[in-house]
């Protein structure tokens, strides 16, 4: 493993994403009675998943909190398991970071770079390790997702 400049920047946290079985339960938590905002909903059934984007803050400091419930409970992926189902994280170089990350050993899930439930390009660090790609987020889900232009030059200081 070879470890040299890395030719991108993490600048913060973008998201947490928090799964139940009912996200109206986690919404009287962190809407009713925390006071983030709803914003939107999204829903796909490839990634077997009903969740409400709420956020607090604005601008380039807005963080999102991802409520997320299964479409169908038996399926996978099982995203009310575990609770805490993934932090995201703010990059200035999607395609750069994933391929520097890539050749030093850390391990990504299936799927790639793809567009995410905000519309942004995304892809996801494997929570486990295995042979050819050791460095994991040692049991926690990690999204990396492309900052757009603003936050970029909002959060690079």
């Amino acid at each position: 493993m070879t470890v040299t400049k890395k030719p991108f920047k993490i600048l913060g946290i973008q998201q947490i994403a928090i799964g139940g079985q009912d996200k109206n339960q986690l919404k009287k938590l962190w809407v009713d009675m925390l006071g983030f905002q709803f914003k939107s909903t999204f829903v796909s059934e490839r990634e077997n998943v009903d969740e409400d984007i709420c956020a607090i803050g604005t601008g380039v400091h807005e963080i999102e909190v991802d409520l997320m419930q299964p479409l169908d409970i038996e399926k996978k992926p099982a995203v009310h398991q575990t609770p805490l189902n993934h932090i995201g994280l703010w990059v200035d170089d999607l395609p750069k970071a994933v391929e520097w990350l890539s050749a030093n050993g850390l391990r990504f899930a299936p799927g790639g770079i793809r567009t995410g439930a905000g519309g942004l390009d995304i892809t996801f660090v494997h929570p486990k390790g295995n042979d050819e790609f050791p460095i994991s987020g040692e049991g926690v889900l990690i999204e990396l997702v492309q900052a757009p232009p603003e936050v970029i030059a909002g959060l690079s200081s």
